[in-house]
């Protein structure tokens, strides 16, 4: 049996750098390795300007990191705080097909949506549907805002709700800035003008070119 690699980062990095960012004493830097961040998004977490709306997730509870782990690095600024691989449990692989969303989060897609769209529009409307268990027909209603509960819509990271996990949305962020990627290249390389004109249009060119110019030598006749 292939031995399987103990994990390097918590679960929900981002969520828990924002726990770490506003419970402990830790210093960017800490924080920033321990979840595999840069510096700058952990002082933008810090800032309010990064990881808006993700709930904070304490890494104690998830018996990720002891309340002694922390005190240590807190202590010793150039100290590295150490992931507990036992508390680390497995992803949990999700068959192909629909999510099933327990009806108790089922109010919470419209908001987690909102959130999408607004923080994410590069995700098309078939990834948001995979992630929080949804239609397109109701991701449209949110999107033009005709959704019947639209006045109650607030945007709500769909990971702080339990509807996808923070790996899932990673990914598909990942693959939808790919997609722009290869259609802003596309869009770059096919300059007006640069393709070649079809045959057709070519010889049609050529014959207006000989009658103007036998229209000139008979007037000068």
């Amino acid at each position: 049996m292939a031995r399987q690699l103990e994990p390097t980062l918590p679960l929900m990095p981002k969520a828990t750098a924002v726990w770490l960012v506003d419970n402990t004493a830790l210093t960017f830097e800490q924080i920033a390795e321990f979840c595999g961040l840069h510096v700058l998004e952990v002082s933008g977490i810090a800032d309010g300007e990064v990881a808006i709306g993700i709930k904070g997730l304490d890494p104690i509870t998830g018996a990720q990191l002891t309340r002694e782990e922390i005190a240590r690095c807190e202590a010793d600024p150039s100290a590295r705080l150490r992931l507990r691989v036992s508390g680390h449990p497995e992803p949990v692989k999700r068959s192909k097909g629909a999510r099933y969303t327990p009806v108790s989060r089922r109010q919470d897609r419209p908001d987690a949506i909102a959130w999408l769209l607004r923080h994410h529009p590069e995700l098309s409307d078939g990834q948001i549907g995979r992630l929080v268990g949804t239609t397109k027909t109701t991701i449209q209603s949110v999107r033009d805002r005709s959704h019947w509960n639209q006045p109650n819509i607030k945007p709500v990271d769909p990971v702080s709700v339990g509807l996808c996990s923070q790996i899932e949305l990673d990914a598909a962020v990942r693959l939808a800035h790919g997609r722009v990627e290869r259609e802003r290249a596309k869009t770059s390389t096919a300059e007006p003008g640069d393709t070649l004109r079809p045959a057709s249009e070519t010889a049609s060119l050529q014959e207006d070119k000989a009658v103007f110019s036998d229209t000139q030598d008979t007037d000068q006749d």
